[in-house]
């Protein structure tokens, strides 16, 4: 009996644990051919071998820091050298730095992985994406964007809280100009807040987090609960041309008001362009398709 993801290959991003896991296990269940990108290897392991008893049609994973933009460029590279196709890209990489970090490239960690290695990695995989169409991207957002604000003077001095806020603002922002960008390729861009999830996500920051969480993360589910919200934008047929979209859980719902600004959509490409070193034009400006509506 044939599966939705027969012959399909995804690439998960954080995917080697918490929700990324959960999202893996999912896309197994469907046959999907999986590429799991992570930092421990251990976790990577033990995923890998989850996944193919769970059905999936192959399973590889690669290692590597996603704040660092040589890692990103690396595993780029190399998706592209092992894979003639890449159908979805799940960008669920993600963390909470309370505390001052800075990333190998000397960018405020939360800002670098949060958002940067999303924008990077997505352009990276363009041209294998649109070569594979029809295909799917999805960022793991969060409803804590409506908190969030653009500094477009210096992202890096948002610190703590606000730069979860700011970096999950971005992640709509950018969807919305991917989905912009890609008219006509076959390719769609979506975003997706999966719910408070009860994982590892928060525990680098120590005891503060150890007295915050009850409270931050009341109502949690677990990944395995929160997975489908993810997992469905990447399987269901019926979201085949839906792009642009932000998704609250299993429902498509508007993004907070400043979400929907589509020039400080085109603003945050051009700051993330320059921060990445990619060309703003990086994927062809294709028209005119409204953002949030479905082609």
């Amino acid at each position: 009996m044939s599966r939705a993801l027969d012959g399909r290959t995804c690439v998960i991003t954080g995917g080697t644990f918490g929700i990324g896991r959960a999202v893996a296990l999912a896309l197994a269940r469907e046959g999907a051919s999986l590429v799991l990108v992570g930092r421990s290897a251990a976790h990577a392991d033990d995923t890998v071998a989850a996944v193919r008893r769970a059905g999936a049609r192959s399973a590889e994973r690669l290692l590597g820091d996603l704040s660092s933009q040589q890692e990103v460029r690396r595993i780029a590279a190399e998706i592209r050298d092992r894979y003639e196709c890449v159908h979805a890209l799940v960008n669920n990489a993600g963390g909470l730095f309370l505390w001052p970090a800075d990333s190998a490239d000397g960018i405020e960690m939360t800002w670098a992985l949060n958002h940067l290695s999303y924008f990077l990695l997505t352009n990276l995989l363009l041209d294998t994406l649109r070569q594979s169409a029809p295909a799917r991207i999805v960022n793991v957002a969060s409803e804590a964007h409506a908190r969030g604000r653009i500094d477009f003077d210096d992202p890096g001095r948002v610190r703590g809280a606000a730069a979860y806020y700011q970096s999950k603002l971005a992640n709509v922002l950018f969807t919305r100009e991917l989905n912009r960008r890609l008219l006509d390729t076959g390719v769609t861009a979506n975003a997706v807040h999966p719910g408070s999830v009860a994982s590892g996500f928060g525990f680098n920051n120590g005891w503060v987090w150890r007295i915050a969480r009850p409270f931050v993360q009341r109502g949690a589910v677990r990944p395995e609960a929160a997975a489908p919200s993810v997992a469905r934008l990447v399987i269901d047929p019926a979201l085949a041309q839906v792009s642009g979209r932000y998704f609250d859980v299993m429902h498509d719902a508007p993004p907070a008001p400043h979400a929907l600004d589509d020039e400080v959509g085109q603003r945050l490409w051009t700051l993330s362009a320059r921060m990445t070193a990619l060309p703003d034009g990086c994927t062809q400006w294709s028209g005119s398709r409204e953002a949030g509506k479905a082609p």
